[in-house]
């Protein structure tokens, strides 16, 4: 596996993380309210990025 990949995984792992917390600061019910909806939609299009370059340096 190449750096880059590597480096995609664990920037994947760090932005998911974001999303875990944004889910704990809105529990119990995890009602979002537009600016949360916002950094969420941000947040997976970040590691959408991440799993795009995992997937081209593995699948090469």
């Amino acid at each position: 596996m190449s750096k880059r990949a590597v480096d995609a995984v664990f920037q994947a792992l760090f932005l998911l993380s974001d999303i875990r917390f944004l889910l704990r600061e809105t529990a119990p019910q995890h009602d979002l309210d537009e600016a949360e909806k916002e950094r969420a939609a941000t947040t997976l299009d970040k590691v959408k990025r991440q799993i795009a370059i995992i997937e081209e340096e593995l699948v090469r």
